[in-house]
């Protein structure tokens, strides 16, 4: 039975520490055990007890509610994660707990001297306020090493740098440069440390990872991918197309690719490669469906949240504007792993190798009803992100007591709690660190001279801007958490797109955010494709550039919504709907030169006129939809021609 191909976890995370892939879901770092688990356990406890009580019960001032937000999660990380290979496993040494006082400490301080502090920081500290201000900007970049790695807090570093340093800059990255003390108290407040990244960290973030701790506990992530099996396991190509489905389900809650391979892989991988997938393409399947995973809404991982933060829209917005573009993407996906099947004479799975639909939604078909909460919340009763995550939870519990194998009582309730807490802690990282750069960027001015320097360096052309743009975008996103990479890259280049070339604003912050996101698939640091190949058994490179060949039409959708606004809702419904009939029909063309298949193989010319009719329906245009459907339609009368001849 193909159930017992399973891979097993502990084998994957140990490839996942060879090659230097950190993911505190995947790895917890230290084994502690007796009194230091214990008061691990009550801090992500308390951690997440605070958030529930603040958010949904007794709202308190951001200053402090997002400084506690730091405090826990730097607490939990220094506890969680060693800082270097030869620190303890099982013992919390005495430099983390120093490091613990340089993140607690300035947040008492600010508590007792809060009246005057907000009157002084950034503008006429005094020494106190620049000692505490260094010791939490400290402990925030150390935070972001343990808990991503080093790029995140060497960008930090660097930006911190320029901050001091900015006299003696060329052109356009010139500034007066800033006093430590001045920059130092500006890191420390509302709009640096304290800003956007980690205000969607603790107040819409944290929930939905609370919820997906609920999910995961409850089993929610098999039955996910039977469910899953049963919808498209019979297919050409079967397991790959489970692997869409599974991905997007899982995804969209979890928001890191890399713990969507783990979770989801584990099952597909196997499938794929016992239907004939080799083991390289198997990987690289799972890789582009589990990076398209944090671009489904209704959740879409953690930046979507800062996305509606920044724009000042409802969340429910950006979700349905990015609807359209993750239907590109996943058809896409089909089509890649339906053409790649067919030409490579790969079936479906059997009936007997399939779980049985009706037995599973009769076993564990209550596990859907959260998700179904979760969305009409969000997206038809509009109410806020975190009532909704803690109505999802609340529905979570109940439901966990239909059966009992299921069943969370108050001690499961209390353990997944803790268990949320600590899987909070490198996003809170991610952003308090991003908050860094977003606080240079704003102080210095640097973010406004991004618009002049992308405007400059592109001569004014759209096209040129948007691909400077992705490649901004990826090189950041490389060994960086989404939502890092997001915020970074949406503070300096969003505005260059709306204000010097008119691109709507939430068709510019999801270009951003899309290639944010596929900075995981991307060669040379793909974390997503590494996670694949290790779970694959395959070379890592090979997995990471096929997995980039496969996922070529999501390089192309965030250009198709900015030149064609109407996939992103901005425009009238036939425009809307025309978008969508074009861009389904060109990632199908697209999808058929890639792999050389339409109704048969493909011959080189037959590839050439494909991609020639895929990039015509991609754009928006009558002219060019009408010259790419005809180029689809002739290859498409030829081959049906060959056939019948045959």
């Amino acid at each position: 039975m193909a159930e017992e191909k399973v891979v097993d976890i502990r084998e994957v995370e140990k490839k996942l520490e060879k090659m230097h892939i950190k993911d505190i879901e995947v790895s917890p770092g230290r084994e502690l055990k007796g009194f230091f688990s214990t008061a691990v356990f009550i801090v992500a406890l308390a951690m997440s007890l605070f958030h529930i009580y603040v958010l949904t019960i007794r709202a308190i001032d951001p200053w402090y509610f997002r400084t506690m937000h730091v405090v826990f999660a730097g607490v939990l990380v220094f506890a969680i994660v060693p800082g270097w290979k030869k620190a303890p496993k099982n013992k919390i040494h005495f430099i983390d707990y120093l490091l613990m006082l340089f993140v607690a400490a300035p947040a008492l301080y600010i508590f007792i001297e809060f009246d005057e502090w907000i009157y002084r920081v950034g503008v006429v500290p005094n020494q106190w306020d620049f000692f505490f201000s260094i010791l939490f900007v400290l402990a925030v970049v150390e935070m972001a090493r343990r808990a991503t790695g080093w790029p995140l807090a060497i960008l930090s570093g660097l930006f911190i740098l320029y901050g001091y340093f900015g006299q003696y800059m060329p052109g356009l990255f010139y500034h007066k440069g800033y006093s430590w003390p001045r920059m130092m108290t500006y890191l420390f407040s509302l709009d640096g440390i304290l800003s956007l990244p980690v205000l969607a960290s603790a107040h819409y973030i944290f929930l939905f990872v609370v919820f997906g701790a609920f999910v995961e506990a409850s089993g929610a992530g098999k039955f996910f991918v039977d469910f899953a099996r049963c919808a498209a396991g019979r297919l050409r190509g079967g397991p790959a197309k489970v692997s869409i489905i599974s991905s997007a389900l899982i995804g969209t809650a979890s928001g890191s690719s890399v713990a969507n391979v783990v979770v989801d892989g584990v099952f597909n991988i196997p499938l794929m490669k016992a239907s004939g997938f080799r083991p390289a393409a198997a990987g690289a399947v799972e890789a582009m469906n589990s990076t398209g995973g944090q671009i489904v809404p209704p959740v879409m991982g953690a930046g979507a949240f800062l996305m509606a933060e920044i724009l000042g829209v409802p969340y429910s917005k950006v979700a349905l504007a990015a609807v359209i573009p993750a239907l590109m993407y996943f058809t896409a996906a089909y089509w890649m792993i339906d053409f790649y099947s067919a030409s490579q004479g790969l079936r479906g799975m059997n009936k007997e190798e399939l779980p049985i639909f009706r037995r599973i939604m009769l076993d564990r078909g209550y596990l859907l009803v959260p998700l179904i909460v979760l969305l009409t919340s969000l997206m038809v009763l509009m109410y806020s992100p975190y009532r909704s995550a803690m109505y999802a939870i609340i529905t979570l519990i109940i439901v966990s007591w239909v059966k009992k194998a299921t069943r969370m009582g108050v001690k499961g309730v209390v353990q997944t709690l803790a268990k949320g807490g600590k899987g909070s802690i490198e996003i809170a990282a991610t952003c308090a660190s991003a908050g860094i750069i977003v606080g240079v960027l704003s102080q210095t001015g640097l973010g406004q001279k991004f618009a002049m320097i992308i405007f400059s360096y592109s001569g004014g052309n759209l096209f040129i801007a948007l691909f400077f743009s992705m490649v901004i975008a990826i090189i950041l996103g490389m060994g960086m958490p989404t939502t890092a990479a997001y915020a970074i890259t949406a503070s300096v280049l969003a505005p260059a797109l709306t204000r010097e070339f008119s691109v709507p604003p939430i068709a510019a912050h999801l270009f951003i955010f899309y290639f944010a996101c596929l900075s995981a698939l991307t060669p040379p640091v793909a974390l997503a494709s590494f996670a694949a190949a290790a779970i694959a058994n395959a070379r890592t490179m090979e997995v990471g550039w096929l997995g980039m060949k496969f996922a070529i039409a999501g390089f192309l959708v965030p250009f198709m919504f900015v030149y064609g606004p109407a996939m992103v809702l901005q425009g009238t419904p036939f425009e809307i709907t025309l978008v969508i009939i074009t861009g389904l029909l060109g990632t199908l063309a697209l999808a058929a030169a890639v792999q050389g298949w339409l109704l048969k193989r493909a011959g080189w010319a037959e590839r050439g006129l494909l991609l020639v009719a895929s990039l015509a329906l991609i754009k928006p245009g009558w002219t060019t939809d009408l010259i790419g459907f005809g180029l689809l339609a002739i290859v498409g009368i030829f081959q049906i021609i060959k056939l019948r001849k045959k």
